[in-house]
C-alpha cells in the first residue's frame, strides 16, 4: 500500500503556524528549540533511511562532531554564529564524504556496522581531546550576535532565528524528495539492481545522498551547541545514533511528517515526564506518579514496543495511510 510522503498544505501551515505563535503561548522557547534541532536531526537521518534505504549507526558523529566545532569557533575564535552554522554544516558534509567514501560500497548489517565503527573513532577523539573538553565537554559557547545585529542572548530572538533556519532546511528536503533525484532515490531503494541497469551510478547516488544527509545533522548538532551553549561526549555517543532511529521508526519511516511527530514524542518525554509526574502527583495524590521522571528510557522502550506492534508504519504512516484509505472509499 502506498503512503504518501506528506500532509496536506494546510496540515503543515497550522502547525508552522503553531510554532511561530509558541512563545506568545508561554511555551517555553529553549524547549522547542531542542525539539526543532531534534527534529532536523531526525529529517536529516530519514533522508538516508525513509527515502535511500541505507540503515546508519553513526550519525551521531555528524550530529556531535559539528557540535564541537561550531562551538569551538564560537568560544575560542570569536566566530560569529552565522560562520559557525556554515562552518558546522560544512564539517559534517566533509566527516560524511569521509565516511561515504568508506562504507558506501557495503550492504546491509556491513554497511551499518561500518558507520558505527567509524563513529567510535570520532568518540574516541572527542575524549581524548583537550580542545573539546574530554569527559566534561565543550562548555560556556557564547550565543553572539547574528550578522551583528540580533543579539541571540534573548531566548526569543535565538527561536525565531533557529525556527526560520529549519524551516528552510525542512523546504529544502522536501524540494530534494521532490525532484528527479528524488525519483532516482526511490528507484535505487526499491531495486537497486534495476536503477543500475537503467544507467545510474547507484554508488554515486547513495554518496550524495549520505553527504546532504552528514551536512543536515551537522547543522543540527551546530544549532544545538549555540541553543545549550555546550557540547558533551553524549552528542557523540552510538546511543545518539540509536535515538534517531528509534524516532524516525516512531513517527514514520519514509515520511515527511514521520521524523517531526517522533521527535515531539522523545522531546516531550526526555524533557517533561518528570514534571508531567508531579502535576499528576499533586492532581490524584498518587505517590507513584511522581516517580515517572526516574523511568524515561523504561516508557519510551515500551512505547516503542507498541508502535512496532500496532503501528508499523509509524505513527504518521498509519495516521496517512488512514486518510488514504479513506480518501479512496468517498
Amino acid at each position: 500500500m502506498k503512503i504518501y510522503p506528506c500532509l496536506t498544505p494546510t496540515g503543515y501551515a497550522l502547525f508552522l503556524l503553531g510554532l511561530i505563535t509558541a512563545p506568545v503561548l508561554g511555551v517555553y522557547p529553549v524547549f522547542v528549540m531542542k525539539f526543532l534541532c531534534l527534529a532536523l536531526y531526525a529529517s536529516a537521518f530519514n533522508l538516508l533511511i525513509g527515502y535511500a534505504g541505507l540503515l546508519s549507526f553513526g550519525h551521531a558523529a555528524f550530529l556531535g562532531g559539528s557540535a564541537y566545532v561550531a562551538g569551538y569557533a564560537m568560544k575560542t575564535w570569536g566566530v560569529e554564529p552565522e560562520i559557525a552554522l556554515l562552518g558546522g554544516t560544512a564539517f559534517g558534509a566533509l566527516l560524511g564524504a569521509i565516511f561515504g567514501l568508506l562504507a558506501i560500497r557495503r550492504q546491509g548489517i556491513y554497511f551499518a556496522m561500518v558507520t558505527l565503527a567509524l563513529a567510535q573513532m570520532v568518540f574516541f577523539l572527542a575524549l581524548q581531546s583537550k580542545a573539546t573538553g574530554g569527559e566534561d565537554g565543550l562548555q560556556g559557547v557564547p550565543r553572539g550576535k547574528i550578522f551583528g545585529m540580533l543579539d541571540l542572548s534573548n531566548d526569543v530572538t535565538l527561536y525565531y532565528v533557529v525556527l526560520v533556519i529549519v524551516v528552510f532546511a525542512f523546504l529544502f528536503i522536501s524540494r530534494l524528495l521532490g525532484s528527479p533525484f528524488g525519483q532516482v532515490l526511490g528507484c535505487i531503494r526499491e531495486n537497486s539492481a534495476r536503477a543500475t541497469s537503467l544507467g545510474y551510478d547507484v554508488d554515486r547516488v547513495k554518496l550524495l545522498v549520505y553527504v546532504i544527509s552528514a551536512a543536515l545533522s551537522g547543522l543540527a548538532g551546530s544549532l544545538k551547541a549555540l541553543v545549550l551553549g555546550f557540547a558533551t561526549l553524549a552528542d557523540v555517543h552510538w546511543s545518539t545514533s540509536g535515538q534517531v532511529i528509534l524516532i524516525t521508526l516512531l513517527g514514520g519511516m519514509g515520511t515527511l511528517s514521520g521524523p517531526l511527530m517522533g521527535a515531539a514524542i522523545v522531546t516531550f518525554l526526555n524533557d517533561r515526564l518528570e514534571a508531567t509526574g508531579e502535576f499528576l502527583k499533586n492532581l490524584t495524590s498518587i505517590a507513584w506518579f511522581g516517580m515517572l521522571g526516574q523511568y524515561t528510557t523504561l516508557i519510551s522502550g515500551f512505547i516503542f514496543v507498541i508502535c512496532v506492534l500496532a503501528f508499523r508504519r509509524g505513527v504518521m504512516g498509519e495516521l496517512i495511510s488512514l486518510a488514504n484509505r479513506r480518501r479512496r472509499t468517498h
